[in-house]
């Protein structure tokens, strides 16, 4: 009888520590923590000299909406390799190409193609494939890092877009990668592939720059794009290794705006 009466205390006192947690937040904190260390960088390598490419955008645009407050990055690389086929794409730059050709030594088996998403630049497939991306998304948001890159302090003026940032854990072979987004753009193509289509995109890459890690803080200025607008851009930023191309890190700031956007013109 005595064991039966320990057994049952211990059960009230059991339920009753579990109550409090829960009423002092404990269970809300344990997700909140865990939703810090994963993170999901999603790299489009895309064209709209490309007929195949506009689909990938789609998805891209659905997920930046659904994940927008969760820790997804979206970049939208527009490649230069398509432009002599019909159309030049005028956020198209050569270093975008190079980018996605270094993916194929860092993936094994990757090819250069177009639409390619490429996530957390250790897995690649056709940026169209919806559910493959969803699930790519859910296991990344999974993931534990060590390394962290915060973002703040961000200005700008004539001389360009200037951002302020700290990294924490970056190893010898760790670089930083600071990208100017564009969130929302549309085109009228007029020849190439996608002749008489009016192509919508997001989170369009028009400024990358890279750094060294051997610093653990300090600021980098990105130039303006033609037509910047505050209310339209934002900065993210990447810790990648080096080596094997794995992105240990991520973070992104937007301007505080009050309703107006201020547009600087070059």
């Amino acid at each position: 009888m005595k064991n039966i009466k320990l057994y049952s205390l211990l059960c009230l006192v059991t339920i009753l520590l579990t109550a409090s947690a829960f009423k002092n937040g404990g269970h809300a904190e344990y997700k909140e923590n865990k939703k810090q260390t994963g993170f999901a960088v999603i790299e489009l390598f895309t064209s709209e000299g490309c007929s195949s490419c506009p689909a990938a955008d789609a998805v891209l645009a659905k997920i930046q909406q659904e994940k927008k407050d969760q820790q997804v990055y979206i970049l939208a690389y527009h490649v230069d390799y398509w432009n002599r086929l019909g159309w030049k794409d005028a956020f198209s730059k050569h270093a975008y190409s190079e980018r996605q050709y270094k993916y194929t030594g860092w993936i094994k088996g990757a090819s250069v193609y177009t639409p390619q998403v490429v996530v957390n630049g250790k897995t690649e497939f056709v940026g169209s494939q919806e559910g493959t991306l969803r699930n790519a998304i859910t296991a990344s948001l999974k993931e534990q890092h060590n390394t962290r890159l915060l973002l703040n302090g961000l200005k700008v003026d004539k001389s360009g877009v200037t951002v302020n940032y700290e990294a924490e854990n970056a190893g010898i072979k760790d670089v930083l990668l600071f990208a100017l987004v564009q969130k929302n753009a549309r085109t009228v193509v007029k020849s190439g592939e996608n002749e008489g289509r009016t192509l919508p995109h997001v989170q369009i890459v028009r400024e990358l720059q890279q750094v060294t890690a051997d610093k653990a803080s300090g600021s980098i200025t990105l130039p303006l794009p033609t037509g910047f607008n505050t209310g339209g851009y934002e900065v993210i930023g990447l810790v990648q290794n080096s080596a094997n191309g794995g992105i240990e890190a991520a973070s992104k700031v937007a301007f505080a705006t009050n309703g107006t956007m201020a547009v600087i013109k070059r």
